[in-house]
């Protein structure tokens, strides 16, 4: 990113702490982000000291996470300034913040398609694009009765995370364990021989309901679990699901249950693709930590 030629007040920098995630949602929530109701304690449990706030005279006036990921990844998400603070250098200060807090690793990101040129600056690649796709929610649950689905949380912990390891390129545990278990959500796995052979998580957002992740080992696997979480949404409401383009069989699967593409992201990397099982991919986790 270019930095502006600006002259501006001291930027204090700082970690948020839990009892102040709030502000991150409810900033994301005013940017039409739509996160979840209960997403603060996951995101915050990924990397406590992740994400940044820039205060100015003790005035929030810019959000950032830059999570760290094991010893070789990060994620950059919630790049926020807020309105009555922008066009004054505030963001170009914590951007850099960000980056020099994730400094040496692979830093991962999902960015509106027009700012890619500016993240190119910062040595961004683009990786692949994301497409966000909604739908209606409730609908019966007819492809689920192929599978055995069971709660993930019937199923050793350990199990889930080792199957997670495919679809990221870090362990994430500390994240994905509070993440499967937000209050009001509901997560499922596929069970073949006793094998786990896919996975997916539906939470309540603002508004409607996110799918995320949705991993399985097969296009029949993954319409299992898609029908089968959605039909736990409240009926009628807006569901989202976020596919990778490069993965025609999630496109196809989103399309074949009638659900229409609204809003798009590039993923890019500031080092090689990770070795993650796109073609196993059928929705990404989140836009704000990968």
């Amino acid at each position: 990113m270019a930095r502006p030629d600006i002259t501006q007040t001291a930027l204090r920098i700082r970690s948020l702490q839990i009892s102040e995630m709030d502000l991150a949602l409810d900033w994301a929530a005013a940017e039409g982000w739509n996160p979840g109701h209960y997403d603060a304690e996951p995101f915050y449990a990924a990397d406590p000291q992740g994400f940044l706030l820039g205060e100015v005279d003790q005035q929030p006036v810019a959000l950032i996470s830059a999570v760290r990921y094991g010893a070789e990844c990060g994620f950059i998400g919630f790049y926020i300034v807020h309105p009555a603070w922008r066009g004054q250098g505030y963001g170009w200060t914590l951007w850099q913040a960000a980056l020099t807090r994730l400094a040496g690793r692979n830093i991962g990101l999902d960015g509106v398609l027009a700012e890619q040129a500016n993240y190119r600056h910062s040595g961004f690649k683009l990786g692949w694009r994301n497409i966000r796709y909604q739908g209606q929610g409730g609908a019966p649950s007819q492809a689920a009765a192929e599978h055995t689905i069971v709660p993930l949380a019937s199923l050793p912990f350990q199990t889930v995370a080792d199957y997670d390891r495919a679809f990221f390129p870090a362990d994430r545990s500390d994240f994905l364990q509070s993440w499967i278990s937000q209050p009001l959500s509901q997560a499922l796995g596929v069970v073949d021989d006793g094998r786990l052979i896919g996975y997916g998580n539906l939470r309540p957002c603002r508004s409607g309901y996110k799918i995320g992740p949705l991993f399985a080992d097969t296009p029949a696997t993954a319409a299992s679990l898609f029908a089968a979480l959605a039909a736990r949404a409240v009926p009628g409401a807006p569901i989202f699901l976020d596919v990778p383009e490069c993965n025609g069989q999630a496109i196809a699967l989103a399309e074949e249950h009638g659900l229409q593409p609204v809003f798009e992201t590039a993923r890019m990397y500031t080092g090689a693709l990770p070795e993650i099982s796109l073609d196993r991919t059928y929705g990404i986790t989140s836009f704000e930590l990968g």
